[in-house]
C-alpha cells in the first residue's frame, strides 16, 4: 500500500496532525471534514480536498476515520454520501472512540460491501498525534494488522488486542476511564493539600516519587493545571462520552463500576459547569470551586 492514495475523514484536533504525518512521510492523502478551514490547512500542506466522505472513498483504497461521536461515525460510514458508497475503498481504519457495539455495527454494515473495518482507537492526545507517539489499539484479523503496520508506525506504536471489531474499543474505554479517574482523584488530593497550605509543586514532587504517582500528577497537573492554562488537549464533552460508553459497556457485560460511575458524574458536573468544549483537566476547577482554593504554582506558570 506504499503507493496508494490514503483517505482521511475527520481532520480536527487529532486527525489533522495525523494526516500531516502521512503527508510529511511523502504519502498522497485526500481529506474530508465538515470544517472547511480544517481541510484548507492540510491542502496547504499538499493534501487533496474532497467534497464528501464518498468522494474520499472513490479514490482511496484505505480510509482513516478520526471522528468525535458514534453517530457521526455511522453517518460517515454508511449514511447517505458515506464511505460505503465509494468505488475504491477496501479498508476503513477507525481511530475514533465509539464503543464496541457501534464498532460491531459499523463493521457489519461495511462487510456487506466487502469493505474491511479495522477497529483502531488511539491514546496519547494531540501532542502524541503530532509527535507520532500514540498508542494504537487495534482489533482486526492478524494479516490485516501486519499489512497496516508500516502506516501505523507513522502514528506511534500499535498493539494487536484482538481479532474482532469492538475489542479495541473496549481496551480504549478502559484506558480512558483510568485516565479520567486519575484526574478526578488527584484533583481532590491536590485541592486538599492546597487548602492545608502545602505547595502544589512540592506535592507533585513527593507524589511522583512515591506510590501515588499517575498520569495526571506526572503530566496533566504540571502542564495544564498548575499553570492555570487548562489546555491539555482533550475536551470535557469527549471525555464524558468515553466514560459514559465505558460504564454502559460494563453494565451490558454485568461488571459493576462503582468508582467508574463516580468519575462519570464528575465529568457530567464539569460538562455542565464549564461546557463540553472545555479541557477535561477542568475537573480540577470543579473541586477548586467547591473548596474555595486554586491549585496554581507561580513556578509552573513561569
Amino acid at each position: 500500500m506504499s503507493n496508494d492514495v490514503l483517505g482521511f475523514v475527520g481532520v480536527g484536533h487529532m486527525g489533522a496532525p495525523m494526516a500531516a504525518r502521512l503527508l510529511n512521510a511523502g504519502r498522497r492523502v485526500v481529506v474530508f471534514d465538515a470544517d472547511e478551514a480544517a481541510m484548507t490547512a492540510l491542502v496547504g500542506q499538499g493534501a487533496q480536498r474532497a467534497s464528501s466522505a464518498r468522494e474520499v472513498a472513490d479514490v482511496a483504497r484505505t480510509v482513516f476515520f478520526s471522528l468525535p461521536y458514534p453517530e457521526v461515525v455511522q453517518q460517515v460510514a454508511f449514511g447517505a454520501g458515506g464511505v460505503i458508497e465509494g468505488s475504491a475503498v477496501r479498508w476503513v481504519v477507525d481511530f475514533s472512540t465509539i464503543g464496541p457495539r457501534t464498532a460491531t455495527r459499523v463493521a457489519e454494515q461495511l462487510a456487506s460491501r466487502d469493505i474491511a473495518y479495522i477497529d483502531a482507537p488511539v491514546s496519547g492526545g494531540v501532542g502524541g498525534a503530532r509527535a507520532g507517539t500514540l498508542a494504537i489499539m487495534v482489533s482486526c484479523p492478524e494479516p490485516l494488522f501486519s499489512e497496516l503496520q508500516p502506516v501505523f508506525a507513522l502514528f506511534g506504536k500499535a498493539f494487536h488486542v484482538g481479532e474482532s471489531a469492538g475489542q479495541a474499543q473496549t481496551m480504549k474505554l478502559a484506558n480512558n476511564l483510568l485516565a479520567a479517574a486519575a484526574i478526578a482523584v488527584s484533583s481532590e488530593a491536590m485541592v486538599m493539600g492546597m487548602k492545608a497550605g502545602l505547595d502544589p509543586g512540592v506535592m507533585l514532587e513527593v507524589i511522583n516519587a512515591g506510590s501515588g504517582r499517575n498520569s495526571a500528577t506526572q503530566d496533566k497537573f504540571p502542564r495544564a493545571i498548575l499553570t492555570g492554562t487548562f489546555d491539555f488537549g482533550f475536551a470535557t464533552g469527549l471525555a464524558y462520552k468515553d466514560v459514559r460508553l465505558c460504564i454502559d459497556e460494563a453494565e451490558a457485560l454485568g461488571v459493576p463500576m462503582v468508582i467508574g460511575a463516580a468519575v462519570r458524574e464528575m465529568l457530567a458536573i464539569t460538562n455542565a459547569m464549564h461546557g463540553g468544549g472545555s479541557d477535561y483537566t477542568s475537573i480540577c476547577r470543579v473541586v477548586e470551586s467547591w473548596a474555595g482554593v486554586e491549585v496554581r504554582s507561580p513556578k509552573a506558570a513561569g
